[in-house]
């Protein structure tokens, strides 16, 4: 990472703004790498990257005007940053920025390496800004521990998304975090060695908390152990005193605060030998110590995390449950798995107030109620913790737990897949099975394209692809005659590149008046796709045509027949009879607001819409049998259009958490499904209730299990699947 004066003199530098003529830039230890922005920014392929760690440099010498014309000099500049309001944030500019924080996840595990984290920012402009920040060091994510805390932001990059301005991070991303309070210290959290925060910035810290205690209920009571409810969702600062891995999605922590809860808590069934943590010191706090369960994406920070360090843990959620044959209820802590309502784990260093808060209240706790080590005999040391035999039973109790609850087919008792592969439909059954495996892995590679007319199936096209569709060498020049006709207006330009390409817009008008950019639909000829998506950050929709002798016609029935904001409709060859473009002139006339809705433009130009779909195959397991059962789906099964998953990296994230809760990868617990309820079909489906979540799932009813698994059946759905899987 630059610090911030090496990006003061890089910007200098590259701006050319400041140096006079005899002055000449050094760098030193940079990497070049491939740009990963470059198709989006226009710049060049590669940039150059650096990093404390390498010794990268950036040193800027001037030559002296003297006699002497081999000194040289070290040219000093001093950085000055200019701040801007969140209500004046352009799209694709990079800003420096100061804000409160109104919401915010701690920082995760994204679906690749990286670490993410979400802030919501608002500042006296009353404009909010919601930022993601990603980046492989956990460390150089902002230190932020609770809302209303106070952060500067140093070349974030905006971007506007469905009409409201967002913030990413960009190269040489820098932050500091304040404490929100009035009159707290004002001391930067960085992880950086080297920033700037000049006197003048101390005045803005100050303004920003007044400002923010006067306008802002940010300021939530904090809640400790004792005062919980069940059913509650709570932030807790504790100490961790013991850890220990439950499963390969759970982990437990022993957490105490000092204070007791007023109920009895669930015990989280482990073995004394698995549990980390000093044993002594466990078992003076057993009363005191509640065991919270966290699941999925925060289990890899749980592991992570050290005995005696100080936590706050967000979003916890108490339950209230009874044991079998237990008329005792008792409360449960969970953290349930994904980053929704910012859940998530922070752990907070030794400086923070509260930290120190917590710490003296802790010294101060009377442990002498609890049982002196030497006074406990062998009998009541073996029941504080877990035998072998104890924990089996426990934690077969446990793995039978549903987390859904059936609303219907109450009437059938669950049944083995052994007996469902040797039956022959219709049958209704109702079972209970493990997800073994499912397939596709990688999960953006389970979208398709499905036409619910011919029943056909096709892959989503690449970019690339893409790209050599929409600049095809036989795609004919544009015709000037069919320029501004009685429905829409023709503006046309070449471009300056070596190719001299021909552009034309023609915007279509309404009642002989063009529409406000976002009512608006454009159609493009001899545009690139990056051409189009410039364009749909502005205007509702683009249609890409090519002139005929006739007239406008689509494009290519293998591009997509329309654009709108980051989606992209295709058709299907087989089922569509594609009408000029001027049939579009019928819904101008007929229409008092044309709302250009895709169906109804696939509609009038003789489309027929393909929909984009999960297309993915489960194997359901119990211990008798193995069934393969096929998922198509629109939205039903994730709660997730299909349609946004390839566009949008934080669908994607929740889509992998999602299978990971059906699915743990090597996990032992949490992998049994939802109690499924099923019904065969004649046409060889299988209804299934997962996750509260209704779906149809098309399954492979061939003569035996040799064939349903090789593919081979009576219903044609599986030869459709297997193409793909």
């Amino acid at each position: 990472m630059f610090t911030d004066q090496q990006h003061q003199y890089f910007n200098i530098w590259k701006n050319g703004r400041g140096l006079c003529t005899s002055c000449t830039p050094w760098v030193a230890g940079f990497k070049l790498a491939k740009s990963p922005t470059a198709r989006e920014d226009g710049r060049h392929d590669c940039h150059l990257e650096v990093s404390e760690e390498a010794g990268s440099a950036i040193y800027i010498y001037s030559k002296q005007r003297t006699t002497d014309a081999s000194k040289t000099a070290l040219m000093s500049v001093a950085p000055k940053y200019v701040y801007t309001p969140l209500n004046h944030l352009k799209d694709g500019t990079v800003v420096n920025l100061y804000g409160i924080v109104k919401f915010f996840k701690p920082p995760y595990i994204s679906k690749g390496t990286d670490f993410c984290s979400v802030v919501t920012l608002v500042d006296p402009s009353n404009e909010k800004l919601t930022c993601s920040l990603f980046s492989g060091n956990l460390d150089s994510l902002p230190k932020i521990y609770k809302v209303g805390d106070i952060v500067r932001f140093h070349r974030i990059k905006i971007k506007e998304y469905n009409g409201q301005m967002q913030g990413i991070t960009s190269g040489g991303f820098a932050s500091l975090t304040f404490d929100g309070t009035v009159g707290a210290p004002i001391v930067p959290r960085t992880s950086s060695k080297g920033y700037s925060f000049v006197h003048e910035e101390h005045k803005t810290v100050e303004d920003l908390r007044v400002w923010a205690a006067s306008n802002l209920s940010i300021s939530e009571p904090a809640i400790k152990l004792s005062g919980v409810q069940p059913t509650l969702f709570f932030d807790l600062t504790c100490q961790l005193v013991g850890k220990a891995k439950v499963d390969g999605s759970s982990f437990l922590l022993k957490v105490w605060d000092g204070t007791k809860c007023p109920y009895p808590t669930w015990k989280v069934p482990v073995k004394a030998r698995d549990l980390e943590g000093e044993e002594v010191l466990l078992r003076r706090l057993r009363n005191l110590t509640v065991d919270i369960l966290v699941y999925d994406n925060h289990v890899h920070l749980a592991t992570s995390l050290k005995i005696g360090s100080f936590l706050r843990i967000y979003s916890i959620h108490t339950k209230q449950a009874s044991a079998d044959n237990d008329d005792a209820s008792h409360i449960e802590f969970h953290l349930h798995g994904g980053t929704g309502y910012g859940r998530g784990i922070g752990v907070l260093p030794e400086s923070n107030p509260d930290v120190k808060d917590l710490k003296v209240f802790l010294e101060s706790v009377d442990l002498s109620n609890s049982q002196d080590m030497e006074s406990m005999s062998s009998v009541e040391l073996d029941d504080t913790f877990y035998s072998d035999e104890a924990f089996e039973s426990d934690l077969k109790r446990y793995q039978q737990l549903p987390v859904t609850v059936l609303t219907d087919h109450l009437g059938l008792n669950n049944t083995e897949l052994k007996t469902i592969l040797n039956s022959t439909a219709p049958q209704q059954y109702r079972i209970r099975a493990k997800l073994g495996t499912y397939k596709p892995q990688k999960l953006y590679q389970a979208i398709k394209l499905h036409c619910s007319k011919c029943n056909s199936l096709q892959e989503v096209p690449h970019e690339d692809e893409l790209a050599l569709i929409l600049q095809g060498s036989d795609i004919p020049a544009p015709n000037p005659e069919l320029h501004n006709t009685s429905w829409y207006d023709s503006a046309m330009w070449i471009t300056q590149d070596q190719k001299q390409r021909k552009i034309v817009i023609h915007f279509v008008r309404h009642e002989e008046i063009l529409q406000e950019p976002e009512n608006s639909l454009l159609m493009m000829e001899g545009g690139t796709l990056k051409e189009i998506w410039k364009l749909t950050k502005r205007f509702k929709c683009v249609i890409p045509v090519r002139s005929t002798e006739h007239g406008l016609d689509l494009l290519d029935i293998s591009a997509p027949f329309l654009f709108q904001g980051n989606k992209r409709y295709y058709g299907c060859k087989q089922c569509s009879t594609p009408k000029p473009i001027n049939s579009l002139s019928s819904m101008v006339a007929q229409q008092q607001q044309p709302s250009w809705e895709p169906t109804e433009i696939a509609q009038v130009l003789g489309i027929e819409p393909l929909q984009y779909v999960f297309v993915m195959k489960f194997t359901l397991v119990d211990g008798t049998g193995a069934l393969d059962a096929y998922l198509l789906d629109y939205e039903n099964f994730f709660k997730i259009p299909a349609s946004q998953i390839l566009t949008t990296d934080f669908l994607q994230q929740k889509m992998q958490m999602i299978m990971n809760a059906l699915c743990p990868p090597g996990g032992k617990l949490g992998q049994l499904a939802d109690v499924l309820k099923g019904e065969w079909e004649w046409k060889g489906s299988f209804n299934l209730l997962l996750y509260m979540q209704i779906l149809r799932i098309h399954i492979m009813h061939g003569q035996n299990s040799e064939q349903r698994n090789s593919g081979v059946g009576n219903n044609s759905s599986s030869y459709l699947f297997n193409t793909f899987l």
